[in-house]
């Protein structure tokens, strides 16, 4: 295919995880133009890729430029994602995919919702768990066994180190959408948005205060009851538990897929997960930008259903 018939893609951010998209984009069939914010980001993702990304931001660009972009793929700092999102859509840019979880209030998320639907434009969040390897295999085995029956999950996260880390106070604040909806996300994914939830909340941080201990249950409208619980003053990981009428299927690391097959006690690895495309590239990634691209969109997260999630993880979250 020759370059004058490429897909354009403007990829908005110089960070890191615009470095783990560049690799990606690179080596599907389309023409790259990437955008950044400062020199410093510039020259880190220079460093990183090979690649010289204009800089200035977004808004600039847009000043100068006259021809609209097929796909955009926003991975800019939290605090900005829905701002530039916004702006990409009164530029007239119609498919967008855009870093988890676009904002970190409601009235953001909103304002952008509202805008895409008017505009008629297709908007994603970039959940890429939802493209792991080992996902796509525990799919394959929950058809096959005829659907779950129950779902539990676990999102703890390490105190210590995200009190420690550069992040804004404001996001840490947030931390359940910044980070933890990844894991949450993925778990209704698979067994679909929650119908009913009742959730408790104890205890505080100082740099998360709306709570540090939480658990609760439900039921989702796929008719999957399920639990999750979480405590972020003690120990564990993310993890993920689907249960079938034949076997349960566990989650943890998200990336491996381990099975426990009914009246046994045994625990194996899933041995014909073909995890090439998560080792070479952030896991995940490949697929859902090549779905994106392409596309095919049935299994990206609309920003039209991330509305509804949003009131399930204010409520987990214990966030006003």
């Amino acid at each position: 295919m020759s370059d004058n018939l490429k897909k354009s893609v403007w990829l908005i951010g110089a960070g890191q995880m615009a470095v783990d998209y560049y690799k990606v984009l690179s080596r599907l069939d389309v023409n790259i133009t990437v955008i950044g914010r400062s020199k410093k980001s510039a020259n880190f993702f220079l460093k990183e890729t090979g690649m010289k990304p204009i800089i200035g931001g977004i808004e600039n660009h847009l000043i100068k430029e006259i021809n609209l972009c097929d796909y955009a793929i926003v991975c800019a700092q939290i605090e900005l994602l829905s701002k530039m999102t916004i702006e990409l859509l009164k530029f007239g840019i119609k498919n967008i995919l855009v870093e988890k979880p676009v904002s970190l209030n409601t009235k953001e998320l909103t304002d952008c919702v509202n805008l895409a639907r008017k505009l008629n434009a297709d908007v994603y969040v970039g959940y890429n768990r939802r493209f792991y390897s080992s996902v796509a295999k525990a799919k394959e085995i929950i058809y096959k066994d005829g659907g779950l029956t129950s779902m539990s999950f676990e999102f703890t996260e390490w105190s210590k180190k995200i009190e420690k880390s550069n992040y804004s106070s404001s996001l840490k604040r947030k931390w359940f959408l910044a980070n933890s909806s990844h894991l949450v996300d993925l778990a209704f994914y698979l067994a679909g948005k929650p119908k009913e939830i009742f959730s408790n909340v104890k205890g505080s941080l100082s740099w998360h205060p709306s709570g540090s201990i939480f658990h609760g249950h439900g039921i989702t409208i796929n008719n999957v009851p399920f639990s999750y619980r979480a405590n972020w003053e003690s120990a564990g990981s993310w993890s993920l538990e689907l249960m079938t009428r034949n076997r349960k299927l566990i989650l943890c690391p998200l990336e491996k897929l381990k099975i426990q097959k009914k009246e046994s006690v045994d625990i194996k690895y899933d041995e014909n997960v073909d995890n090439s495309l998560d080792e070479r590239f952030k896991p995940g990634l490949y697929n859902q930008v090549s779905n994106f691209i392409n596309s095919n969109t049935k299994n990206l997260l609309n920003i039209n259903d991330l509305v509804e999630l949003f009131e399930c993880y204010y409520k987990i979250a214990n966030y006003n």
